[in-house]
């Protein structure tokens, strides 16, 4: 057995390490590239590498997915992984198809692929690694330091204008954030890799996601000058969305870890749904409405003029994609 060391900026801070247990599954999915029609999102494919996540983020929208394994969205959410390990022989299937025609990825759209099991299985290096040999546009979205592993092949497809990273940082408290997002890398050492990253050559947007009203609001500011310095170029937010079983575990959440202010923080939250914990609804799901979402959606857009964040668009190259070669194939002999 080895042990490897990895730095996540929570080494000596003092807290107690976790010590809930992952399980790893197997996921028998036959595809994996998922295909969406959403107005919202600016992407219509995506790929998640595992189902669950172990950063055990309070308000993860992805939660619900795991209902539909027969499985809790709290806790076996957090700890029962279900990991797709073929994912890139799959993926290779699916780019040689003769009607596939490449447009960007995004890699973790749902559940982080970069979360701690992926030191282990490298199943997200596997990915990168075939859509870099195809030269293939991917924007990954993490909030992992352990995304610096793979400068080696973010580096040339940046170059080409094929790759970038969409970083979540949700606090600068970092007593918060160990609270909120227990088991995800430290903000110091996400504005590192933010840094990291960006001196490599490597575009970096910036989530400020999600924004919980009179938890984390106060810091819209101070987060985009942070990530600006950092390096990012650019920078989007999206409203706390609470679906389904989501709603009741983060009220849980609030009830324990901020207590004097869950009231008031649903009262923000359901001004901004019109009077409901959620709404579905295309484009208002991520923005919300009313007085409170106006502020917020107006503070962000000075921020980001003051910042200059989202100056210029950062388009990824979909021409240049080549097929993989299939072992057996027509194409092989030529």
């Amino acid at each position: 057995m080895t042990v490897e060391s990895v730095d996540d900026g929570w080494v000596g801070d003092g807290a107690e390490p976790d010590k809930l247990r992952t399980e790893v599954f197997r996921d028998v999915s036959r595809s994996i590239i998922t295909y969406n029609e959403s107005p919202d999102v600016p992407f219509d494919r995506s790929i998640n590498p595992f189902r669950g996540c172990e950063h055990a983020c309070a308000y993860c929208f992805a939660r619900p997915t795991h209902a539909y394994l027969g499985l809790s969205p709290g806790l076996d959410f957090e700890s029962k992984i279900f990991a797709k390990f073929a994912a890139a022989e799959l993926l290779k299937k699916e780019l040689a198809k003769t009607s596939y025609r490449a447009d960007v990825i995004a890699l973790g759209a749902n559940t982080d692929p970069y979360q701690p099991v992926e030191r282990r299985l490298q199943l997200t290096r596997g990915i990168l690694q075939v859509l870099h040999d195809c030269r293939h546009p991917v924007v990954i979205v993490t909030k992992s330091s352990l995304v610096e592993r793979d400068i080696d092949l973010l580096m040339p497809m940046a170059r080409r204008k094929l790759a970038q990273v969409a970083f979540s940082v949700t606090s600068l408290d970092a007593e918060l954030s160990r609270r909120l997002e227990p088991r995800a890398t430290a903000p110091a050492r996400r504005l590192r890799a933010i840094k990291t990253l960006s001196e490599a050559g490597i575009p970096v947007t910036v989530l400020f996601a999600p924004v919980i009203p009179a938890l984390n609001d106060s810091e819209l500011e101070a987060v985009l000058a942070a990530v600006r310095e950092a390096g990012a170029q650019a920078a989007g937010y999206v409203l706390l969305r609470l679906p389904l079983e989501v709603n009741g575990i983060f009220q849980e959440w609030l009830s324990v870890h901020a207590p004097l202010k869950a009231r008031h923080i649903m009262s923000l939250v359901r001004q901004m749904r019109e009077g409901k914990a959620y709404q579905a609804e295309f484009g208002t799901r991520m923005r919300g409405k009313g007085i409170f979402a106006q502020l917020i959606g107006k503070r962000f857009e000075l921020a980001c003029k003051r910042l200059a964040l989202n100056q210029r668009r950062l388009d990824l190259d979909c021409s240049q994609f080549i097929p993989p070669r299939q072992a057996g194939s027509q194409q092989a002999l030529f």
